[in-house]
């Protein structure tokens, strides 16, 4: 079953990736691996100017899998994850999600390490990981680059949900538009007067320019997070009962180690 829908727009120059696993658009291993297969193949599209990311249905995702935090999966998860964000972070090309609804944990770094976010009141985005016990490795470099200490360590420490005006507000999202379909009728002309228009090579090298120092924190700090997280992190009682707490559906039970 693939998990993802792919469309072209404006004579080919940009890219529609549109998440869909039929629920809550998961982004697990499959739906990973064809995001990463389908990246990949773009690096030698010397037309494509934007890749856009958007949720199927009413939200954008609920996250990744839960299931696959388990620590005898989590090495697998987060390497297969981790990649999607070094594809990206490597094509250089400019990058823009488009939410809507629940946008949250993984499904919330996704639109993180793209350039653009534009949403509609309904998004709700956030890193609530730590109220299963464990952080956010991409989202921990990320906010702190794009919002500062401050604002980024209420969303990572506490697991807060905020509404998307909050996030225009603290300079996490471009735009807040009334409803979804106001969302992609504004958002195709904002392709239009700044996207279409430009060279796709010159815009690949402002882009690796503009995002110098946010590319070089995260080749250098993600491994570094993703050894804290599966050595350290997964050897606690705590964050592997969070984990079987939320898939056993029941309050979890701290021991504090």
């Amino acid at each position: 079953m693939q998990k993802i829908k792919v469309e072209y727009k404006f004579d080919n120059s940009v890219v529609r990736i549109i998440l869909d696993d039929g629920k809550a658009n998961i982004i697990d291993k499959i739906m990973m691996a064809e995001l990463i297969e389908l990246l990949s193949s773009f690096k030698n599209n010397k037309d494509l100017k934007l890749i856009t990311f958007e949720g199927a249905g009413k939200n954008f995702s609920f996250g990744a899998s839960v299931e696959e935090h388990k620590k005898e999966l989590a090495a697998e998860m987060l390497n297969s994850f981790h990649k999607l964000f070094y594809t990206i972070i490597d094509l250089h090309i400019p990058t823009m999600a488009i939410i809507s609804g629940q946008c949250l944990g993984g499904g919330f770094e996704l639109p993180l390490v793209c350039n653009f976010i534009f949403a509609d009141k309904t998004a709700k985005v956030g890193q609530p990981e730590i109220i299963l016990g464990v952080f956010a490795p991409p989202a921990s470099i990320m906010l702190p680059l794009k919002i500062g200490n401050a604002k980024s360590d209420e969303l990572l420490i506490t697991g807060k949900v905020i509404t998307a005006e909050e996030g225009k507000n603290i300079g996490l999202i471009n735009e807040v538009f009334e409803d979804k379909e106001t969302l992609h009728s504004s958002v195709d002309e904002w392709i239009k007067k700044n996207i279409v228009r430009k060279s796709a090579s010159s815009l690949r090298y402002a882009n690796k320019a503009a995002r110098a120092s946010f590319n070089f924190f995260m080749h250098k700090n993600l491994p570094v997070f993703t050894d804290l997280f599966i050595n350290e992190l997964m050897e606690t009682e705590d964050a592997n009962e969070g984990i079987n707490s939320f898939m056993e559906k029941r309050r979890p039970v701290w021991k504090n180690c």
